[in-house]
């Protein structure tokens, strides 16, 4: 794959995201199914793995550690802090004693000393960006981590951290279909020189034409949540998706490739983070870097698919309640 810049190396410009082995989708993998996996990310050219000690509620962060601690070296990895699981709940805790114990527990599972890039998860309304941040700083002069990134934060968040200490990423969930990012924060992250790291580039299964079906997803699936998976919109945006896949046959790739080129082509400093539980679907992905699809195929995508064109919000009001990230209106 082609490589980008991200906190000080070159990297893979399309990422491996690992939640979805074991954590808010449908039909998880076993230990041992998600560590052949990781595996064969590595040889088909992955080397930027991405978990959180929210995943699997600490199991995401331990597979990754018992499969991958013999080829540590070879991968730069990022992980993140600030929201976990606690008795079985999804937990927003920012303060600083709080993120140096996830830190602990981090490398432990992780089987590792050093944790190329730790992100401040979500920011925890009742701690000031600025403690949280300068409990990250003390990690990086302890050497413990090499850098630190925000995910889902505003412009004017991401600079007041900035201020406290450089941030070398920003992950933000960034596709055809939400364009939030677009808003302010991108051209932030450019102009501070972050890199920009797009989670849920395929529209979680939407853009790769993985989900037709929402009622089939199972009862904890993550997307039954999410209005724009569920019956008042769907109809509605499914048309959008058929259009999307003719679109990207025209072109000769699949809906996949097309999602991902298009993102790719909206600034040098942006990463792409899927995640997959399918070989089929990583070489596919990756198959994503360097192809080389007309301007006028992206430009047809970008109107055909956004904010102006899909239906429903990409949160439900409880889960959009923890994200900083600006708005549309």
């Amino acid at each position: 794959m082609n490589k980008r810049a991200l906190a000080g190396q070159q990297l893979a410009e399309i990422g491996f995201g690992c939640m979805n082995v074991n954590h808010a989708y449908s039909g998880f993998l076993t230990e041992n199914e998600a560590s052949l996996l990781f595996h064969q990310a590595i040889e088909l050219g992955y080397n930027h793995f991405d978990t959180a000690a929210l995943y699997g509620f600490g199991g995401n962060e331990r597979w990754l550690g018992n499969s991958m601690r013999s080829l540590r070296p070879r991968i730069f990895l990022a992980s993140k802090c600030g929201m976990t699981g606690v008795n079985g709940k999804r937990t927003l805790d920012g303060r600083p004693e709080t993120l140096v114990k996830t830190l602990e527990q981090a490398l432990t599972r992780l089987q590792t000393d050093y944790i190329d890039l730790y992100y401040l998860h979500r920011i925890d309304p009742l701690v000031p960006i600025e403690e949280s941040v300068g409990a990250l700083s003390r990690m990086v002069e302890q050497g413990k981590i090499g850098a630190i990134g925000l995910s889902e934060v505003s412009s004017d968040s991401l600079l007041r951290a900035h201020q406290v200490h450089p941030i070398a990423a920003v992950q933000t969930e960034y596709s055809l279909w939400t364009r939030n990012a677009e808003i302010s924060v991108l051209a932030t992250t450019k102009q501070l020189g972050c890199a920009f790291i797009a989670f849920s580039p395929l529209g979680r299964g939407f853009l790769s034409a993985a989900i037709t079906e929402p009622e089939s997803l199972s009862a904890t699936d993550i997307r039954r949540t999410m209005p724009r998976f569920q019956s008042e919109h769907w109809p509605e945006n499914f048309a959008l998706q058929q259009q999307f896949i003719s679109l990207a046959q025209q072109a000769g790739c699949s809906a996949a490739q097309l999602a991902i080129s298009w993102l790719l082509a909206q600034g040098s400093h942006i990463h792409v983070l899927p995640g997959s539980r399918s070989v089929t679907h990583l070489k596919e992905n990756a198959q994503s870097s360097g192809l080389k699809l007309p301007a006028e195929v992206l430009t047809q995508a970008g109107n055909l698919i956004s904010q102006l064109s899909v239906k429903g919000a990409r949160y439900n009001i409880a889960a959009q309640a923890d994200i900083d990230t600006e708005e549309f209106s």
